[in-house]
């Protein structure tokens, strides 16, 4: 028997091309039915908690925040929203003392700024025993 020899244009080939077609179509389709979530469009509801009544009360000062962002400490209005304000209006309602409670009592539809301004001017009146109220879930 005689065999041929093989030449080297019968050596086998791998065609990627077929391949690369498949790996486009797999790309596009994954591309085309995954959803992308923003985090503007999470729903998230806030304040509530769920605790008991503190037994007893230390000097405190209560910081209201209003849902467009106007303060008020002891239930007296600050004029102005920034944080040199805040903390002018802190230090004269802690008489110096450093130990006051600070209780944050903001709106659920308050902006975050708000907030954090409270927390800066605390700071800055040299107050850190900072405290957040929330409202309490009905059963």
């Amino acid at each position: 028997m005689k065999f041929r020899q093989r030449s080297r244009a019968d050596e086998p080939e791998i065609n990627l091309i077929p391949f690369i077609d498949v790996l486009l179509v797999v790309l596009i389709f994954l591309m085309l039915s995954t959803t992308y979530s923003k985090f503007t469009e999470l729903q998230v509801t806030l304040p509530t908690a769920e605790a008991e009544a503190m037994k007893e009360r230390p000097k405190e000062i209560l910081v209201a925040i209003s849902a467009d962002g106007r303060y008020a400490i002891n239930r007296d209005a600050v004029d102005g929203r920034s944080p040199e304000l805040l903390a002018a209006a802190l230090r004269q309602a802690s008489g110096g003392n450093a130990e006051v409670m600070v209780i944050v009592s903001a709106d659920a539809a308050a902006a975050h700024q708000s907030v954090v301004n409270v927390m800066d001017a605390a700071r800055r009146a040299g107050l850190s025993r900072l405290t957040f109220a929330a409202q309490t879930q009905n059963k």
